[in-house]
């Protein structure tokens, strides 16, 4: 008995051997082997692999950068600038910003009339007009805090003052009763800054730009 056990033993040890050693292949046993050309079977396109410097990849991300789509620049303009705000705003440019970054052009800014209820000292006297206006239907607009009219209350706009004054007419007979015609800024030949094309390092650049402006506030520029 103890024979036929270690014949049995020999026996396994023997399969085992020839298994290990990939004899057995042929009958489709056998270890999976790490060797060539088994392994090079399983890649997926090798051609396409191959071992490059840094410098080869800083350039290659580089090139890569460079290729995706730019970021839209912004462009900014100024209302009409007297000689006084202009000569400060060249004054923040000059030294820093590049001379293809920024134009001063001539600029000529048209009268403005409006037709004008105010300034009213409080709040409420402010809200009890415009309420008193929704009653007889007549259209206005509140003048934002910036302007030097506010709080007031504007019921239109004119080039002129003639105008102006022949829309209050119209508006009295409506029962407004208190309005009046009033020039909100005075014809003026001037200068209007444009920045054309604001990258993000330009953008940084722009709080002393707006602080030479003052009151003059940048804005998108018109579609062209």
């Amino acid at each position: 008995m103890l024979r036929l056990w270690v014949l049995l033993l020999l026996l396994l040890n023997g399969v085992y051997f020839a298994w290990g050693q990939g004899w057995l292949m042929v009958y489709g046993f056998g270890p999976t082997t790490q060797r060539e050309p088994q392994r090079l079977a399983r890649q997926i396109q090798p051609e396409a692999v191959r071992t490059i410097s840094e410098r080869e990849a800083a350039q290659t991300l580089h090139a890569e950068q460079s290729a995706a789509p730019a970021k839209p620049k912004l462009c900014l303009l100024t209302p009409v600038l007297d000689e006084k705000q202009a000569q400060a705003v060249r004054a923040v440019l000059l030294p820093s910003w590049p001379t293809t970054s920024w134009t001063l052009e001539a600029a000529t800014q048209t009268e403005r009339w409006l037709v004008y209820m105010g300034k009213y000292t409080n709040p409420a006297e402010l809200d009890k007009k415009r309420s008193q206006l929704d009653d007889i239907k007549i259209a206005y607009e509140t003048l934002p805090n910036i302007s030097p009219l506010a709080p007031g209350l504007s019921l239109g706009v004119f080039e002129t003052q003639a105008k102006a004054t022949t829309a209050l007419a119209t508006l009295v007979q409506r029962g407004v009763r208190t309005a009046k015609v009033l020039q909100e800024r005075p014809a003026l030949q001037g200068l209007r800054l444009r920045l054309p094309a604001l990258d993000d390092s330009l953008l940084a650049q722009l709080p002393p730009v707006r602080a030479a402006l003052g009151e003059q506030a940048l804005a998108p520029c018109p579609a062209e």
